[in-house]
């Protein structure tokens, strides 16, 4: 059993590790396509940065799952439920910074994000 959720969490770590190259090289792609047009050029760089902030949060995501389930599942100890909160604190600090730089607000604030009017 202990051998199913070993599998688990390197398709979860796989899956992060994909997701971060993909995500990378398409939205680098999509940089230098909008780049290389004159009239699309002001808004690539802000979709890059936002496209690739989207694929930061996916991959700790899927990250955090991965250390969940190695920890519950496989290595259950006080020592490894302490590396796991650490693990989880620091990546949610990181979540909710990438969160805050993309939306100019926090995950729990709802509304128009900071800078932007409201839909009439």
């Amino acid at each position: 059993m202990t051998d199913i959720f070993e599998a688990v969490v390197v398709v979860f770590e796989t899956l992060a590790v994909g997701v971060l190259i993909g995500g990378s090289l398409l939205f680098f792609a999509r940089l230098l396509k909008r780049s290389l047009r004159a009239t699309e050029h002001p808004g690539a760089y802000h979709e890059f940065r936002k496209g690739f902030g989207r694929t930061l949060l996916l991959a700790l995501d899927l990250l955090v799952a991965a250390d969940i389930v190695l920890t519950m599942a496989v290595d259950l100890s006080y020592r490894s439920l302490g590396l796991l909160g650490s693990l989880v604190v620091i990546r949610t600090f990181l979540h909710m910074i990438i969160e805050l730089e993309l939306t100019g607000r926090w995950p729990w604030q709802h509304g128009t994000p900071a800078g932007e009017k409201p839909d009439a």
